[in-house]
C-alpha cells in the first residue's frame, strides 16, 4: 500500500508544479505587456521582455515574445515544466501563456 500512496503524492505533486508553471506564464504575460503599453515607443519592446523575465523565479526557464504593432501590445511566454522539483530537468512541452494590450497614449 505504501508504493500507490507514494506514486499518488509524486503525482499530485507534478500536477501542482503544472498548475503553477501555467499561472507563472499568465502572470508574466500581463505584467509583460503592461510594462510595454507604459513604455515609450521605442523602448516598448525591451521594456515588454525584461518585464516578463523579471517577475520569474529563477527555477522556471523560459522566453518572452513580445510584439508592438497597429496600437496593441501582445507578450507570449513559454516556460518549461519542471519533473518534480523546480530547476531540475523539464518535460519535452513547453507551458504558453498570452496577454494583449492596447498601447496607451501620451499626450
Amino acid at each position: 500500500m505504501t508504493p500507490l500512496i507514494i506514486l499518488t503524492l509524486v503525482l499530485m505533486w507534478q500536477f501542482v508544479l503544472l498548475g503553477y508553471t501555467f499561472t507563472l506564464a499568465g502572470n508574466a504575460a500581463d505584467e509583460a505587456v503592461r510594462a510595454g503599453t507604459a513604455a515609450e515607443p521605442g523602448a516598448r519592446q525591451g521594456a515588454c521582455q525584461e518585464a516578463g523575465l523579471d517577475k520569474l523565479p529563477g527555477a522556471w526557464t523560459g522566453e518572452v515574445e513580445c510584439n508592438t504593432a497597429g496600437g496593441y501590445v501582445t507578450a507570449d511566454v513559454h516556460l518549461e515544466v519542471p519533473v518534480l522539483f523546480p530547476g531540475s530537468i523539464g518535460f519535452p512541452f513547453e507551458v504558453e501563456g498570452h496577454a494583449g494590450a492596447v498601447e496607451e497614449a501620451k499626450d
